[in-house]
């Protein structure tokens, strides 16, 4: 009529109550073990559970976890490599490219037509020689070394930010400039990045714009029509930057290798 008592099973590791907490306790010190952690009570607990309650299980860990100090530290340190860098920049072009749209839209409603229409295709003008022009033969531009390709649009975007920037102040609706300066961050993002790239393969940044930006004493348009094809130019020079950029990026990516993951160990005493 008494209650039967459970049935003592026998553990390969000699030890009462080997549940989970245990198993988990054992996993630690083997652990603790392999990187040379000293464990309490010398090389014969190096692998087994202690014996004891629970309070015993905590003394224990509590002088393996007195002896940390004396464990190798562990440094996981990425080398930021050109490869990196590189896959970096063109995300960000292909972020500017999505994001442009958006914002051409906008602009051009903004600016009435015919800009708005979408078969409005007009001559350049003189003044729009101002803003760098992307329209360089493909074959031609493809013949460049990768640092000239990586100078010129630095040097393109530097001045194309320069102009967005003058664009801000004279926009006459809220939600627009607010898209104008998010723009313009992201563009400045770009600018530095590809000075990033640079410095990774070694390459010196350009010693200024190849002509030199506007300045205050620049000229106004003489009327509204010709300062509305100005900001269009600008925005259709911009878009077909971006589309160029982004093969480049895609191309030099493929011929740079990918950043390489190191380990450090470094000791550390007491």
């Amino acid at each position: 009529g008494g209650a039967v008592g459970k049935p003592r099973v026998s553990t390969p590791w000699g030890a009462r109550g080997c549940g989970v907490g245990s198993g988990v306790l054992l996993e630690h010190c083997c652990i603790l073990s392999a990187i040379g952690v000293p464990l309490p009570g010398g090389s014969s607990l190096r692998c087994r559970v202690p014996t004891g309650d629970s309070w015993g299980i905590f003394a224990f860990l509590c002088a393996a976890l007195c002896n940390l100090p004396t464990v190798p530290a562990l440094n996981g340190t990425e080398e930021l490599g050109a490869g990196q860098s590189i896959q970096k920049t063109y995300d960000l072009t292909r972020y500017l490219e999505h994001q442009l749209r958006t914002l051409a839209g906008t602009y051009l409603n903004y600016l009435g037509p015919p800009f708005n229409e979408p078969d409005f295709n007009p001559p350049r003008l003189a003044r729009a020689e101002r803003v760098p022009s992307a329209t360089v033969d493909l074959d031609l531009w493809r013949g460049l070394t990768d640092n000239a390709r990586l100078a010129a649009n630095y040097r393109a975007y530097s001045r194309l930010l320069k102009y967005l920037r003058g664009l801000d102040g004279q926009v006459g609706t809220v939600e627009l400039r607010h898209r104008l300066g998010h723009f313009c961050s992201s563009l400045q993002g770009l600018v530095l990045s590809i000075a990033g790239v640079m410095s990774s393969l070694g390459y010196p940044l350009p010693a200024g714009p190849a002509r030199p930006p506007p300045s205050s004493g620049t000229p106004a348009a003489p009327n509204d029509f010709l300062k509305k094809m100005d900001d269009f130019w600008l925005l259709k020079e911009l878009q077909t930057w971006l589309w160029r950029s982004a093969k480049d990026f895609n191309r030099l990516k493929k011929k740079v290798p990918p950043a390489v993951v190191t380990l450090r160990i470094e000791a550390k005493g007491f």
